[in-house]
Parts: C-alpha cells; sequence; structure tokens
C-alpha cells in the first residue's frame, strides 16, 4: 500500500476509535477511503466534488450495490470534514436504494430449523437469537452476567450504534439456559469457541446455513432472518409496532415499520379474483 494513503487511513482509524465508532464501521470506512485514495492517486486531502462524483460512478459501473456507494460516500464526507477539516459542503446525494422485504421465516419453519439441530448448545444459540431478536453478533458476544434468567431479560450492551437495550428470554428455553452457564464466571461467554473464548461471526452463521439446509427450507435466508422472523411474529401476535421498535434497538420507528408490510392481515384475507 502506499506510503501517502496508509498514514491518511491510519488517521482516519484513530479518529473513528477516538469516537467510539464501531469496529464494522471502521472496516466499511477504511476499505472504502482506500478505494477512493487509490482512484484520486494524489492530493487525498484536497476536496473536489467532481473526484468523488467520478469516483462513485465508476463505483456503480463496476456493479458496487446502492447500499455500499452511500457507505463510500459517507466514508468520503467523514474524512474531509474529521480529518481534513473541511469547511465545503459536500452536496452529493446518497443514492437510491431498493427497498425489498424482509426474508421472514413462519413459525413452523423456525420450528423445523431448531428441530434439526442435534448439538444442545447450537439449538439453544438458535432459540436465543429469534426469541430476543439478536443480531449475529449480540448473540456471540453474550456474556452470562447479561442474561436474568427469572426476568426472562437479557441486556445487549453497547450494540449497534453504541446502544444498550433490554430483550427477551424464552420462557421455554430458560432450563437448557440455566444448565449452560451453571458453571461458567459472570464474565464468560455464554456461548464459547471449542477453545475457549467467544464463538466466531462465521461458526453462528453456519450453525443456522447448515440447520436450514438439513431442515429442507428453500427460502434464501441468513442468520439475520431469526431477527426479522422475530420482529413480523411479535406484530403478527397484536405487539405495538413502538415495543418492537424498543426490544430490535431501532432509532428510527419506520425502521420497524416495515416489517408492518410483511404482516399485513388484511392483504392476507383478500382472496385472488381467479
Amino acid at each position: 500500500m502506499n506510503t501517502n494513503i496508509q498514514i491518511e487511513l491510519e488517521k482516519v482509524k484513530r479518529e473513528l476509535k477516538i469516537r467510539s465508532y464501531s469496529p464494522k464501521t471502521l472496516k466499511s470506512y477504511v476499505y472504502a477511503l482506500e478505494k477512493y485514495f487509490n482512484y484520486k492517486k494524489f492530493n487525498y486531502n484536497l476536496l473536489n466534488l467532481e473526484d468523488i462524483r467520478n469516483f462513485l460512478l465508476l463505483c456503480e459501473q463496476k456493479g458496487a450495490s446502492a447500499q455500499s456507494r452511500n457507505i463510500f460516500l459517507s466514508a468520503i464526507k467523514f474524512y474531509y470534514y474529521n480529518i481534513v477539516g473541511c469547511r465545503q459542503k459536500i452536496n452529493i446525494k446518497t443514492a437510491k436504494e431498493n427497498k425489498s422485504l424482509p426474508v421472514v421465516l413462519s413459525r413452523k419453519e423456525i420450528a423445523h430449523i431448531i428441530e434439526s439441530i442435534t448439538n444442545s448448545k447450537h439449538r439453544l444459540l438458535i432459540e436465543i437469537a429469534y426469541g430476543g431478536g439478536l443480531r449475529v453478533s449480540e448473540v456471540i458476544s453474550l456474556r452470562v452476567k447479561d442474561i436474568d434468567p427469572d426476568e426472562l431479560t437479557i441486556h445487549i450492551k453497547q450494540s449497534k450504534g453504541q446502544k444498550d437495550r433490554i430483550t427477551l428470554v424464552p420462557k421455554k428455553v430458560v432450563f437448557d439456559l440455566q444448565k449452560l452457564i451453571a458453571l461458567k464466571d459472570q464474565n464468560d461467554y455464554v456461548f464459547e469457541s471449542e477453545r475457549g473464548g467467544k464463538l466466531s461471526t462465521r461458526t453462528a452463521q453456519k450453525i443456522f446455513e447448515n440447520a436450514l439446509i438439513k431442515s429442507g427450507i428453500k427460502k434464501d435466508a441468513t442468520f439475520h432472518c431469526l431477527r426479522h422472523s422475530f420482529a413480523t411474529h411479535l406484530l403478527e401476535n397484536g405487539v405495538d409496532v413502538r415495543y418492537v421498535q424498543e426490544l430490535l434497538g431501532h432509532n428510527n420507528i419506520r425502521t420497524t415499520q416495515i416489517y408492518t408490510h410483511v404482516t399485513n392481515p388484511n392483504l392476507r384475507n383478500i382472496q385472488s379474483p381467479l
């Protein structure tokens, strides 16, 4: 890597860490800016709106999604505003993202997935993730002290957006959960790897993927679909969307309201004219 690029990227990393941005955001911004600096070649700190527009156009031509291009733009803005200290406004609008509905698994499909897992610890991981609407990063980061089996609550700490929230422990898993954590210390991870320590994101995803295949479900589902299904099923049960928003930790209720389109009972009651 070009030494000058490396110097600029180190400045970005330092500033992101000072501001407590998540490791995922840090990785995304550094990746985006490395691409941008390589495109620009020199004078990285000189703001030129046409350079930015042409870079984003090139990304689009190479097949980068609207979401990826918007991350690139956010990273570039962060660099010029917070590292270079530019006052000039970067008046470039974000790309319009596709508003596709989330993939949701039915209650029966969730049951099939859980039943297909023979490893009790792996099965419990999937049950906790679905039953509390957890992201994969949240479920693998759970420590014993974060769970209150008596109150049926999980305290999610410093998750996406550096926020804490309280979510649910399914009553039906309490016995298995207490059995798993009985001999653990309060600071131990609930789901440890074979060698001890935190389970990897990829391992948790693989547990879900294998269970999906084994259950014979053909939907294009990922681990995150457990969270989508949690939200959708709560809304189907009549839980107020504002409570679902709190359980998911969404900043904006519009993010939660997308699930109302998946679960709209009025649409299901309409019969086709054919």
